[in-house]
């Protein structure tokens, strides 16, 4: 059953008033759809909260007064402050509660992957909402996705998922919305780098034999050119 919401016509337009309302617990919105003209409205800020509480949340289906009138409609967008969080802007999509509407619905899951826990993983929502097509009446509070079967090899596609009678899913049917990873950190073997400078002290150590021999040698031969070494006696 649709829930009765009020709205208020003739608010200014610009950010200055819009500032104004904020301030007075009233937020700016608009009405618009099935060809009706884009229409300006204020809302109440606890009116509003009180009327999205139930499990349909956002997806709420509104009897939403502008006026004289009233329409059956939804929550199409919301904006935010960003560091407040606080709504400061909605839109409202005028439907019809027999023709089908695109909508975000939320994915929860449910279950535990033991098969997962087991090897260390850990299972990771892609996304946290899906869209899908229904009625207004068919538009379900979430989709559950159980995980109790699902292993380190697995993963969740948007055409895995089961949809309520009345409902179809909106996407490519292979981007996966559920996946696993991994927490294990792997060992890697470490081979310890020579310490600069012992390398070449241990070359330098070696060859000291070597060139001791080569000076004892060269010490009592003759010098180029058949001349004895310096220090050294002509032979007679």
């Amino acid at each position: 059953m649709p829930t009765a919401l009020k709205t208020s016509l003739g608010r200014a337009l610009g950010s200055a008033a819009a500032r104004r309302l904020l301030t007075q617990d009233q937020i700016p919105a608009v009405v618009y759809g099935h060809g009706m003209t884009p229409t300006p409205v204020t809302v109440d800020r606890k009116a509003l909260r009180v009327a999205l509480s139930g499990p349909a949340g956002l997806n709420t289906v509104l009897d939403l007064q502008v006026g004289n009138d009233t329409y059956p409609a939804i929550v199409k967008e919301v904006q935010r402050d960003p560091v407040k969080r606080i709504v400061r802007h909605v839109d409202f999509l005028q439907i019809s509660l027999t023709e089908l509407i695109t909508v975000q619905v939320p994915l929860h899951i449910k279950g535990t992957a033991k098969a997962v826990l087991a090897e260390g993983g850990l299972v990771d929502p892609v996304v946290n909402s899906v869209e899908v097509r229904a009625t207004a009446a068919n538009i379900p509070n979430d989709i559950i996705v159980d995980i109790t079967n699902l292993t380190m090899d697995t993963v969740v596609r948007l055409g895995d998922l089961q949809m309520p009678e009345g409902v179809s899913i909106v996407g490519d049917p292979e981007f996966v919305v559920v996946t696993v990873v991994t927490t294990k950190i792997e060992e890697v073997a470490v081979v310890a780098a020579p310490v600069e400078g012992e390398a070449g002290a241990e070359g330098a150590e070696g060859a000291t034999p070597a060139a001791e021999g080569d000076a004892e040698g060269d010490a009592g031969k003759p010098a180029a050119g058949g001349k004895p070494a310096a220090g050294g006696k002509p032979t007679k």
